[in-house]
């Protein structure tokens, strides 16, 4: 897979719900999936080393990059799955996978169970005793 097709769905946004100036630390942090404490020291760090270049690219990226959309769209990921998928995306579709063979092997055994013969019996042992 190509770098550009597993990231056709990602975009940068600066983050409003996370902004103290703008936004565009916590939206640097959510798109690369790096801590926002150590993306702001980072940012403070470049602002000592070089004020202007800093001052005018943040102000560039609060004028030029949007805003989040508003959240609350019931077919939005959890965001600690997006950032995990992001910092490590082999792993993290491995356990994904693993969750999802688990599952199938308890779905699977469920099934078994509900059409056996066993599943009928038992229900007519708790008739009983229920009455």
């Amino acid at each position: 897979m190509s770098p550009y097709a597993s990231s056709s769905g990602r975009r940068f946004f600066r983050s409003a719900d996370q902004a103290i100036l703008g936004g565009v630390c916590a939206g640097v942090a959510d798109y690369f999936g790096f801590n926002l404490r150590v993306t702001r020291i980072l940012t403070v760090i470049a602002f000592f080393m070089a004020t202007l270049m800093t001052v005018v690219a943040y102000i560039a990226i609060v004028v030029l990059v949007p805003a989040r959309p508003l959240k609350g769209g019931a077919g939005q990921a959890d965001p600690e799955f997006r950032k995990a998928l992001r910092s490590s995306p082999t792993q993290t579709m491995g356990d994904l996978r693993s969750r999802f063979k688990s599952l199938d092997r308890r779905l699977a055994r469920i099934e078994k169970y509900v059409t056996s013969s066993r599943y009928q019996l038992d229900r007519e042992f708790q008739k009983l005793q229920d009455r």
